[in-house]
């Protein structure tokens, strides 16, 4: 009974996960192609029962949160006017992440270098940390320009004849960017969700808790250690509302745009795509491959943070779940609480890429031929300016308006990616958090700390 009862179970897990994708992907090309509405709806909510019955089956954190996403984007086509209400479930849901971001950060780098004697790596790390950073959020910007030159996405896009001309941002000097690594109050930085300066100042306390004797550090080292304990017990409390939050998200996103507008630009969303795609492929596999990180494993626990951060367009959303899943792979708590934060400004591996694909769709909307100098100075000035701006809503449009004047890119043309923004925000932010979690997989792997095999 039991040996045919499983294989009957894993064949209906199965029919009810492929019937009901199919259902949802009709019903959405319906909708973006205008057919029946009523058919469409059906078909949609069908889809999402059936999907509620797998998901019911499997009890996965991952499988939730898609299921949300599809229930959100389905309940955004449906009801947009009261799909924009439900927005403030996945700000309660960021408010309560940013709460946890800055302890967790705190006590894990204290703990790892006051606690564990890890003073002397901390110097080595870093270094590490950075040459890879920079390697990838390089070859990031490279592949960016080498698709949109390859597909002219932007190449007979019509511009708005009138549009208003917003002020624009100065993109910030080296000096100024490295001069906000470091913080100048402490209590200020959590406020501001800083999490490098606040990285840096558990740096520097944690190294000056390591230099007092074992007898007066001790106590004080327990506490910490209690207390960070704590703060991961909450983070997956919290965790429970990530579906919420992530239906919420897409819910808010389809229900103030639609799905019809996206289609003008949909050629550089799917530029876009396809080479966050390859770049997966081409390079993140190889890396981890190189360094020994077991692949099937570590894309099973990168999953559910790369999903989070997908729906709610938040790498700040994810992070205390990706630096659990990777304490789970096996690297240190101190040097996960140290890499992912300062990945967060200089691994932005999504952002860069798609920066430099926006920058120059934009050139192309606007009628500019680039040489290739031209292009390599455009995507070196886009290097220096993307750093340091972490957690800034649509970063990539403040970056894109404070370089388009130096290289005379209309600002209507970039003006125009606010339309399609945010659906490409979900990959770029994705891969992002995928790609600090495997910064610090590498960089354990290099230091020879990481346990999984």
């Amino acid at each position: 009974m039991t040996e045919h009862t499983r294989p009957t179970s894993v064949l209906i897990d199965r029919l009810l996960l492929v019937t009901a994708l199919v259902g949802c992907a009709l019903s959405l090309l319906a909708a973006v192609l205008h057919l029946p509405v009523a058919a469409a709806a059906t078909a949609r909510w069908i889809g999402l029962a059936l999907l509620t019955a797998h998901a019911v089956r499997r009890k996965s954190l991952l499988e939730w949160t898609f299921l949300a996403m599809l229930a959100g984007a389905a309940f955004g086509l449906d009801a947009p006017a009261a799909a924009i209400q439900t927005r403030f479930a996945a700000d309660i849901f960021l408010r309560l992440i940013r709460m946890i971001v800055a302890p967790l950060i705190f006590g894990g780098i204290v703990t790892g270098i006051a606690g564990h004697g890890e003073l002397r790596g901390v110097g080595r790390v870093a270094l590490k940390a950075i040459v890879f950073f920079e390697v990838v959020t390089t070859i990031g910007l490279v592949l960016g320009a080498v698709a949109i030159d390859w597909t002219q996405a932007g190449a007979g896009v019509v511009l708005p004849a009138a549009m208003a001309s917003p002020t624009t941002a100065k993109p910030e000097t080296w000096q100024q960017i490295l001069v906000n690594i470091f913080p100048e109050n402490i209590a200020q930085a959590v406020a501001q969700g800083q999490i490098l300066q606040v990285a840096v100042f558990a740096l520097f306390f944690g190294s000056a808790l390591a230099l007092l004797p074992a007898e007066k550090r001790a106590p004080l080292v327990t506490v910490i250690q209690v207390f960070t304990d704590t703060i991961f017990r909450m983070t997956k409390i919290v965790m429970y509302a990530a579906p919420i939050a992530a239906g919420a998200a897409m819910a808010f996103t389809v229900g103030n745009m639609g799905l019809a507008t996206l289609v003008p630009l949909a050629k550089l969303a799917a530029t876009c795509y396809s080479a966050l795609v390859i770049f997966v492929l081409a390079v993140f596999v190889p890396i981890l491959l190189v360094a020994r990180v077991p692949l099937i494993r570590f894309a099973k626990l990168v999953a559910e943070p790369a999903a989070l951060g997908f729906a709610t367009t938040s790498s700040e959303a994810a992070l205390p779940l990706a630096m659990e899943r990777m304490e789970a792979l096996g690297v240190p708590r101190w040097i996960v609480s140290f890499v992912i934060p300062m990945g967060y400004s200089f691994n932005l591996t999504g952002s860069t890429l798609y920066l430099a694909m926006a920058a120059l769709f934009a050139a192309q909307a606007g009628g500019l031929h680039l040489s290739v100098m031209q292009q390599v100075v455009l995507l070196t000035t886009l290097a220096l300016s993307s750093k340091g701006i972490a957690g800034v809503p649509r970063a990539t449009i403040v970056v894109l308006l404070g370089v388009a004047g130096s290289f005379q890119i209309p600002t209507a043309a970039v003006l125009m990616l606010l339309g399609v923004d945010t659906l490409m925000d979900m990959g770029r932010t994705g891969l992002n958090v995928v790609g600090n979690c495997m910064a610090a997989a590498v960089v354990a792997r290099w230091e020879g700390e990481s346990a999984s095999e």
